[in-house]
């Protein structure tokens, strides 16, 4: 069985492309100011359509996580086991990640970290995943 890849939308391209070019980008209101993740048509603060897509700083911090013993599906088999962590971007947004190229023991709520690309499939998308950030102990 074949990992579950993304498969762009109209609504969700603009994220893929930033992240073919090795950036994590996110919606931004232009009628309010809000920023926002997942993206959407509509600004989900004041619910303008005028939205415009912008660079993160590509750093986060751990809110939340778990490292996953069991995998959920027959092909997470041998990537268990892996963290699924909730990150906070400084613009905002919270993302789903995994946290990666650490010990899943080493990861900690309220870690910096910053964004990496992983390329799991021929054909789809880079993955953002998150590494701890030397630069900030």
């Amino acid at each position: 069985m074949d990992r579950p890849l993304p498969v762009p939308n109209a609504d969700t391209a603009p994220f893929w492309d930033g992240c073919a070019a090795g950036v994590v980008t996110v919606q931004r209101c232009e009628a309010c100011g809000a920023t926002q993740f997942p993206p959407r048509p509509f600004c989900t603060s004041c619910r303008s359509n005028r939205l415009t897509w912008g660079p993160t700083s590509g750093r986060a911090t751990v809110a939340s996580f778990t490292v996953v013993h069991r995998a959920p599906v027959p092909a997470f088999r041998e990537a268990v086991p892996y963290v699924l962590a909730l990150v906070d971007l400084p613009e905002g947004p919270r993302l789903m990640t995994n946290v990666v190229d650490c010990d899943p023991q080493d990861v900690r709520i309220g870690q910096a970290v910053r964004f990496v690309f992983r390329r799991v499939a021929d054909g789809a998308p880079p993955l953002p995943c998150c590494v701890p950030d030397p630069e900030v102990a």
